[in-house]
Order: C-alpha cells, then sequence, then structure tokens
C-alpha cells in the first residue's frame, strides 16, 4: 500500500502520466503536467522563497486547480498545508492564523478583500502573501513563483508520519482546532476508500465539496490514488452540475445529503442525460428515507454514505448494494445507519465509564483507524483527552447491531450539522451572549428539510431586543451560516439536576416522531 501522498503523485505521473488528472474551468492537466506544476511549486517555495520544511503554507481560497497543487507541493516539498475556510467571519480566520503562524498565505484575488479584513485582526504577520489568478493568470505572483522552480521532485525525503494537512474544526469549547493528518493516515485512508467503495483507475469524480474540508480533499485523493481525475468546480450550482454531468460524462460525484436532494427536485433534472453517473458519494449525514427513494429512481442505486470525520478520515460505509429501499425490516432500517467500519478501522461504544457496551447498547462511539489524526496542532491538552486507552472519542453516540452496522443516534459534543457544514453551539452561543441584551442562551439543531438540520437559539433577556436584532448581531460574530434561523425568548432554560442546561428537553419537541436527533 502506498503510505505518503508524495509517493501516488510520483506513481501517478509515472505510470499514468499521458492520462488526465484535473479538468478546472477550462484547463486540463494531465497526471504528469499536475506533477510537474506541484514540483515546481514545491522546489520554489524551499528555493526561491527559502521557507524550511515543516513551514505552514496557508490557502485562501474557492475550489480551483491551484488548490490541488498547493496540497501537493506541501505533501511533496515537506511543508504543511493550513486550509482557511473563506466562509468564516474574519475575526474567526484572525484566529486560525494566529494559531498556525503561516510562512506563506495564498490567497485568490476575489479573497482579497476579505484577507485585508482578517489582517486587521492578526497579533502576528504572515511571511509571504501570493496572489493566485488576476486578469492574467500567468502574470500573477502564484505563476512566476511556480515558474521559477524545477519541475522534478524536491529533493526530500517524506516519512508517513509527517504532517501534511492541518485543517481546523470548531470544537465543544467554541475555539478552532487545527487538526494534524499525516502523510500516512491521508494515503492509507485513500487507499482504503479507493478498494471500499470500488473507484477505478478510469473515474472522473465530481468534486464540488469546498476543499477547505477533509471530506472533498480525501475523495479526491482516493480517486487519485490509482490515476483516476477529478472536474474540480468552484462551488454548489444545481443548473451546472448538471449540465457538467451531461457534457463531461464524470462516473462518480461527491456530494452532501442537501446537494443529492436539489439535484433531484431540479425542474430539468429528468430530461437530462446522467447514464454516465455510476456512483455517489455522500457525506455529512445520512440522506433521509425517503429522499434515498426519489433520488435511487433518478439515479439508481448508486448512492454510498461515508462517515467520517476530520479527526478521524475512514469511519464507516454504506455501500449502494447495502441500501435496500425494499425487503426485510432490518434491512430498510439499515437505511438510516452509517454502514459498517471500513477495512483498518475498528469501532466500539462505551458508556459515561468508558466499558465497551454489548451489541444493541448506546453510548459514544469510539474509532481506531488508518485515517486517524496525529493531533490537535498547539494543543497537547485536548489531544490527550480526545484519547481513550488509544480510542479517537468521536463525541458521536450510537450504537451497532450484530452485523456490526452503526446507527448514530445522537452527538455528545453539541455540534449541528447544516448543509454539510459542522456548527457547534458554544460558538453561536457566545455570539449571541456578547449583546448587552442576552443573559442567558441555548442553541440547539432542529429539523430542516433543506439542510438537513438548522440553528435555533432560546435566549433569556434582561432588556429589549427582537429577534432580527439578535440574529444581525450574530452575523457580525461569526459566519452567516452559524447564525441562528429562529431565536425564542424564554423566561427560564430548562436545567438537568446538577445546573447544566437541558438540550434535550429543548431539541425534544423539534424532533418527536423521529428515530433519531441528529439529522
Amino acid at each position: 500500500m502506498l503510505d505518503t501522498m508524495s509517493g501516488i503523485i510520483q506513481r501517478n505521473a509515472a505510470l499514468n502520466g499521458d492520462r488526465i488528472a484535473v479538468r478546472n474551468e477550462g484547463r486540463v492537466y494531465t497526471h504528469r503536467h499536475h506533477a510537474h506544476r506541484i514540483w515546481s511549486l514545491a522546489n520554489a517555495i524551499g528555493g526561491t522563497l527559502g521557507v524550511a520544511r515543516g513551514s505552514r503554507l496557508a490557502i485562501l481560497s474557492q475550489n480551483r486547480s491551484e488548490y490541488l497543487e498547493i496540497f501537493g507541493a506541501a505533501e511533496s516539498g515537506g511543508f504543511v498545508a493550513v486550509t482557511l475556510n473563506w466562509r468564516l467571519a474574519p475575526a474567526e480566520l484572525a484566529a486560525i492564523v494566529d494559531d498556525s503562524r503561516p510562512d506563506v498565505l495564498f490567497v485568490e484575488q476575489a479573497m482579497v478583500g476579505l484577507w485585508e479584513q482578517t489582517r486587521s485582526l492578526t497579533k502576528h504577520p504572515v511571511g509571504r502573501l501570493i496572489m493566485i489568478g488576476g486578469p492574467d493568470d500567468f502574470s500573477s505572483d502564484y505563476e512566476r513563483l511556480l515558474a521559477s522552480g524545477e519541475p522534478s521532485p524536491p529533493d526530500v525525503a517524506i516519512r508517513p508520519e509527517d504532517i501534511a494537512h492541518i485543517i481546523y474544526t470548531s470544537g465543544s469549547t467554541g475555539r478552532a482546532k487545527g487538526v494534524m493528518v499525516s502523510q500516512g493516515a491521508l494515503a492509507r485512508a485513500a487507499g482504503v476508500i479507493n478498494g471500499t467503495a470500488g473507484l477505478r483507475p478510469d473515474d472522473c469524480m465530481i468534486v464540488v465539496m469546498p476543499l477547505f474540508h477533509s471530506g472533498a480533499k480525501i475523495e479526491w485523493s482516493a480517486t487519485q490514488y490509482l490515476g483516476g481525475s477529478c472536474i474540480l468546480l468552484r462551488q454548489f450550482d444545481e443548473t451546472l452540475i448538471l449540465d457538467v454531468m451531461e457534457r463531461e460524462r464524470p462516473t462518480v460525484a461527491h456530494l452532501a445529503p442537501v446537494m443529492v436532494k436539489r439535484l433531484v427536485e431540479h425542474p430539468g433534472s429528468a430530461q437530462r442525460d446522467l447514464s454516465s453517473i455510476r456512483q455517489i458519494n455522500y457525506g455529512s449525514a445520512p440522506v433521509p428515507a425517503e429522499d434515498l427513494v426519489q433520488a435511487t429512481g433518478r439515479f439508481g442505486a448508486i448512492f454510498a454514505q461515508i462517515y467520517g470525520m476530520t479527526e478521524n478520515i475512514t469511519n464507516s460505509i454504506l455501500l449502494p448494494f447495502q441500501a435496500k429501499l425494499s425487503g426485510t425490516e432490518q434491512e430498510r432500517e439499515r437505511l438510516s445507519s452509517a454502514g459498517q467500519p471500513f477495512p483498518g478501522t475498528q469501532l466500539r461504544i462505551v458508556d459515561e465509564t468508558g466499558k465497551a457496551q454489548p451489541v444493541g447498547g448506546v453510548g459514544e462511539i469510539e474509532v481506531k483507524s488508518v485515517g486517524l489524526m496525529s493531533g490537535y496542532w498547539n494543543k497537547p491538552e485536548l489531544t490527550e483527552a480526545a484519547f481513550h486507552d488509544g480510542w479517537l472519542r468521536t463525541g458521536d453516540v450510537g450504537r451497532l447491531d450484530e452485523d456490526g452496522f452503526l446507527f448514530i443516534v445522537d452527538r455528545k459534543k453539541d455540534m449541528i450539522v447544516s448543509g454539510g457544514e459542522n456548527i457547534y453551539s458554544r460558538e453561536v452561543e457566545d455570539a449571541l451572549l456578547s449583546h448587552p441584551a442576552v443573559t442567558e442562551a441555548a442553541v440547539v439543531g432542529v429539523p430542516d428539510e433543506r439542510w438537513g438540520e438548522a440553528v435555533v437559539a432560546y435566549v433569556v433577556l434582561d432588556a429589549p431586543a427582537d429577534e432580527a436584532a439578535l440574529i444581525a448581531h450574530c452575523r457580525t460574530k461569526i459566519a452567516g451560516y452559524k447564525r441562528p434561523q429562529r431565536i425564542y425568548v424564554v423566561d427560564d432554560l430548562p436545567r438537568l439536576p446538577q445546573g447544566k442546561v437541558n438540550k434535550v428537553a429543548l431539541r425534544a419537541p423539534h424532533w418527536a416522531n423521529r428515530d433519531r436527533l441528529v439529522s
């Protein structure tokens, strides 16, 4: 098994050099050309810029081919790629920049305004700013830098334990944590997903999920593993996706459940020739059974659910043949499961004392896997707390049936998944509590037909404040997609005997008559 991402890039250049690797906005690169650009960039970063091995390279950009090249340059040159979520508020981005201290920041021209707002809030300067794109891509800082490097593999020994990426995820404390992912974890997880999901060397995958999240990167890496290709799209648009499926004839797509729903419900979907698509991988949450019936009617039985997380890439997978819309009661029930563990993954359920639970017992999901993180950047105490006897605490609550199918029933960490984005209650509560009229706040996720879950807040006030004003205030503190969709003013918040807010009681009316308390 290939055990570094650098090795995957070199193998594809040697064995699949003339085959297409990346298509993006009119640009087409073969695996050889893609590798040459990666190597040129890596050599230029180390040579022209004089950046040392292990230094951080931050990226602030929407999806584009240069994003994949920067990933590859980090993987080939011994640097560490740090992805910046452009949907965050400037204050949130500034905290990540200050924590990661990048030596180089690659910023897309369209994001310069966001960066200027962010830079005004940072405490530590970024070493160098490299512009991506512009009126003429070939006169941009990025292209000039790339042209200064030799298109050959950098003379750097890459080891499986070397950190390749730091991907930030909000924590239950409301502060972003940098998840360190090694070369070995990425490469081995890519190989496991490639083999288990049945990806082929001639597959072409649509990648439209944002590359600042781990899901899009690992899906591309799994496709890339044996020489497949991708069509990289800047952002999701139903009409564009259908056009690409019909015109470019990709074979695989990676989508969030809400994207699947919107494609199926698009007025022109039924008239399109989408016959080239043989598999759709989805993640972040299961597709509701009724939506899966509709989607299967449109695309066929081609849906694979992948359950992973930033801290552990490969948890479990529900394969298309296992998603049976008719059959026994047990088979139908498994439509709402997250499938079975990937090869190389162990799952167990533990109670509050850490004791392993029997089949059917409900408790926290713990995992060991080839795709496990190396830890949290600059946070050894949080890294230690994340593990229990060598098992990663996922923060999800679930159960395993007699055949190892995993059912997720709740979240221990107060996380809300809305439109594929992870939102933690604490960070929204902190934003609300910064308003002078708010004395108490509790935030929960509620069902939403379009986004899976929506953010709802309950607040106690000591001065008048209307809902619109509170929502607008949140928008100044956190990203727009995190702000509450509804805010309920109450006299008191329900509490447990130990004094903690009883969020189960707050969620319960919204999730009545459902068999799980997450989307």
